[in-house]
């Protein structure tokens, strides 16, 4: 008999992780949906379960590392363990230097990068015990090869969830635990989606004639890198982080 797997995504209620809960999920995997978002996270549920699929949720705020420990402790008791955690919980705000205060830098460092570490170090000592587990953390093209205006905060907690991975990757392997990343580009999500803090839709769309594979990337392709990274044909792959853009930093013009 097959034993079900789990998996527990953090920001999982819209965007890359609401597509990444619903990879998981056909591919027969007990997803545990985390979010802020409480309705949104409840929906992904409930289009899990209509595909057929076992999904729950937990409102989930990765700035408070109690509330992580809890809903570990509590997912691994109900669950046998948790086999994979994608961290993908991340916000990104459009702040010039001028403008750049303590408080604005903080938050995003808090939730894009010590997000990534606190639902790490809460599952990880459970993996060790277990001898196996995955992770699998989102970067950015922004923390990777590409600068983005206005958004050095970001970047820098982008680039520093890429050296995250590779000193967990070294730390975490003898106990049978690989760690990897993905650095997506260009993609549909809320997040680019936002005038305000990002592109809006119009420069959403202009940018498909500046990426080779021709389109805006959508949030299914990075899902499927990211379930791709916590599978059995990943298994000799850790340490790694994937840039997922159809080409668009490594164009010359």
């Amino acid at each position: 008999m097959m034993i079900q797997k789990t998996v527990v995504i953090t920001g999982a209620g819209i965007g890359i992780g609401r597509a990444t809960a619903l990879a998981f999920a056909r591919r027969g995997y007990d997803v545990v949906v985390t979010d802020i978002l409480e309705s949104e996270g409840r929906s992904v549920v409930k289009e899990i379960e209509a595909e057929g699929g076992r999904g729950c949720f937990y409102k989930l705020d990765v700035t408070d590392s109690a509330a992580v420990d809890g809903v570990v402790r509590e997912v691994e008791s109900l669950n046998n363990g948790i086999d994979v955690v994608v961290a993908n919980s991340g916000i990104a705000h459009r702040v010039p230097l001028a403008e750049m205060t303590d408080a604005k830098w903080d938050l995003i460092m808090d939730v894009d990068l010590k997000g990534v570490l606190r639902i790490v170090r809460a599952a990880a000592p459970g993996m060790k015990a277990r001898r196996q587990g995955t992770i699998v953390a989102l970067s950015s093209i922004s923390g990777s090869t590409y600068g983005w205006d206005e958004h050095a905060h970001y970047s820098a907690a982008k680039a520093g969830v890429i050296g995250l991975v590779r000193g967990l990757a070294v730390e975490l392997a003898r106990s049978g635990i690989r760690v990897n990343g993905v650095a997506p580009g260009v993609i549909r999500t809320a997040q680019a989606l936002s005038a305000e803090h990002s592109l809006g839709p119009e420069k959403l769309d202009a940018m498909a004639g500046s990426i080779p594979l021709g389109r805006v990337g959508e949030p299914a392709d990075v899902a499927d890198v990211i379930a791709f990274l916590a599978s059995e044909d990943a298994r000799y792959i850790t340490g790694q982080v994937i840039i997922v853009d159809g080409g668009f930093v490594i164009q010359q013009y």
